[in-house]
C-alpha cells in the first residue's frame, strides 16, 4: 500500500508539464541538479537552530537586554486556591459576573477578591518582557543575516532584474551551491520555529501564524523538489526584507525606547506594504503565474505552488491591515506603536479602576470586604 502511495505521489504528470519528468533532473555532465531527499538535511540544520537559539539568548540576548533597560514587571503570586484553579484551567481565565457569584458561594471570597485572583492569575501566565525580548532578539539576528547572505546569492543573478528570467531553461536549472544553502537553512529555520511553537510567545495570531509556517515549509519544499527554485529564492528574499525591521521595533518597544519604536515600525511598515503588497502580487505571483502558461500546459504543480503563494498572499493582507491601524495611530494621534496581537498585561491601574467602578456599585471596600459605616449622626 505504501509503495502504491509513494509511486502515486511521485508520478510525473502531477510535479512537471507535459513531456518532461525525473529522468530531466538526473545529474549529468558535471551538472547537478535538486533532489527531493535533500530536504532530510533540514531536519538537523532545526535542531541545530533550537540549540543555537538557546545559547544566543543566554549569552547574547539577556546581557543585551540588561543594556537596553529591559525591566521585568513584579507580578504578585496568587493565593492557591483548588476550586479557582480547576475553573480557571478547565473552564476559562475570564469568568463571568454569575460565574463570579458562584465562586464566591464556593470559596467564601468576596467578588472582589476573586476578580482579583483571576487577573492576577492570567498575569502569572502572560510571558515576561524578557522572554519577549530574548525571542524577538533571536528573530531579528536570522532575518538581518538571512536578507544580507539571500541579497549576497542573487545580486549577480540576471533573474533578479529579469523575472522571466526565472523560467529561462526550466526545469532543467542548475543548483548552485549559494542556493542549495539558501534554501536548507531558511527551511531549517522554519522548522525550528514550527517545532518550538508551543514554547513561544503566543499572539492573538497564533493559528495565522502557523498557517504562515506551514505554508512555508511547504512552499520551500515543493519548490525544491519541481526546481522552481529561482522563483523560491526571489520568494524568500522578499519575506526577508521587512522582518528584521519589525524584530527590532519589539526589541526597542521592550527596552522602553518608544521614539525608536515607533520609527522603526513606520520603516517597516512602509517596506512591507511595498514588498508584500505590490512586489509579491504584481511581480512575483504574476510571474509564477501568468507567464509560466505561456511556456507549457498549466498542471497539478503549477496550481499547488500558486495555491500556496495565494495562502501567503492572504496572510499578508490579514497583517497589512492591523499594520496600517497601529501605523495611522500613530500618525494621527501620536500613539505608542503597540503589538495588537499581544496579550495585554494587566497592570495595577486597570485594577484600581475596576476598584472605582465597584465602590460606586457597592460602597467602599477594604480588603475585598465592603466596608458599613457605623459612625451615625444625629441631626438636629
Amino acid at each position: 500500500m505504501l509503495s502504491g502511495l509513494s509511486e502515486w505521489f511521485w508520478q510525473e504528470r502531477l510535479w512537471f508539464p507535459e513531456g518532461l519528468g525525473w529522468a530531466d533532473l538526473e545529474d549529468r555532465d558535471g551538472r547537478v541538479y535538486a533532489k527531493a531527499h535533500d530536504l532530510w538535511v533540514a531536519l538537523p540544520i532545526a535542531l541545530i537552530f533550537l540549540i543555537v537559539r538557546q545559547i544566543f539568548e543566554r549569552t547574547v540576548a539577556t546581557p543585551l537586554a540588561s543594556l537596553l533597560g529591559v525591566k521585568e514587571t513584579v507580578r504578585l503570586k496568587v493565593p492557591h486556591n483548588p476550586t479557582l484553579e480547576s475553573y480557571y484551567c478547565n473552564i476559562t481565565k475570564s469568568p463571568t459576573q454569575t460565574s463570579i457569584a458562584s465562586l464566591c458561594k464556593q470559596t467564601g471570597y468576596s467578588e472582589r477578591q476573586v476578580q482579583r485572583w483571576f487577573r492576577r492569575r492570567r498575569n502569572q501566565d502572560r510571558p515576561s518582557l524578557l522572554k519577549k525580548f530574548r525571542e524577538a532578539s533571536w528573530r531579528f539576528t536570522f532575518y538581518l543575516l538571512a536578507f544580507i547572505a539571500g541579497l549576497a546569492a542573487l545580486i549577480d543573478k540576471p533573474w533578479l532584474y529579469d523575472l522571466k528570467e526565472m523560467w529561462q531553461g526550466f526545469p532543467v536549472l542548475t543548483l548552485l551551491p549559494s542556493q542549495y544553502w539558501y534554501y536548507m537553512i531558511e527551511l531549517g529555520f522554519y522548522s525550528s520555529l514550527l517545532f518550538s511553537v508551543a514554547s513561544d510567545v503566543k499572539r492573538k495570531d497564533f493559528k495565522e501564524q502557523i498557517v504562515h509556517h506551514v505554508a512555508t515549509i511547504l512552499l520551500i519544499s515543493f519548490s525544491w523538489c519541481v526546481n522552481y527554485i529561482r522563483a523560491g529564492t526571489l520568494i524568500m528574499l522578499v519575506h526577508d526584507s521587512s522582518d528584521y525591521f519589525l524584530e527590532s521595533a519589539k526589541m526597542f518597544n521592550y527596552a522602553g525606547w518608544r521614539n525608536a519604536c515607533n520609527y522603526i515600525f513606520i520603516v517597516f511598515a512602509a517596506i512591507f506594504i511595498i514588498t508584500r503588497l505590490v512586489i509579491f502580487p504584481f511581480w512575483i505571483i504574476y510571474c509564477t503565474w501568468v507567464y509560466p502558461v505561456t511556456i507549457y500546459e498549466p498542471f497539478f504543480g503549477y496550481y499547488f505552488f500558486n495555491g500556496l503563494l495565494m495562502t501567503l498572499q492572504c496572510l499578508h493582507i490579514f497583517w497589512a491591515i492591523l499594520i496600517i491601524r497601529i501605523a495611522i495611530r500613530f500618525l494621527t494621534n501620536n500613539e505608542k506603536v503597540d503589538d495588537e496581537r499581544s496579550d495585554k498585561e494587566e497592570t495595577d491601574e486597570s485594577e484600581e479602576e475596576e476598584d472605582k467602578k465597584y465602590m460606586e456599585k457597592n460602597g467602599p471596600v477594604q480588603n475585598g470586604h465592603t466596608v458599613h459605616n457605623n459612625n451615625h449622626r444625629k441631626t438636629e
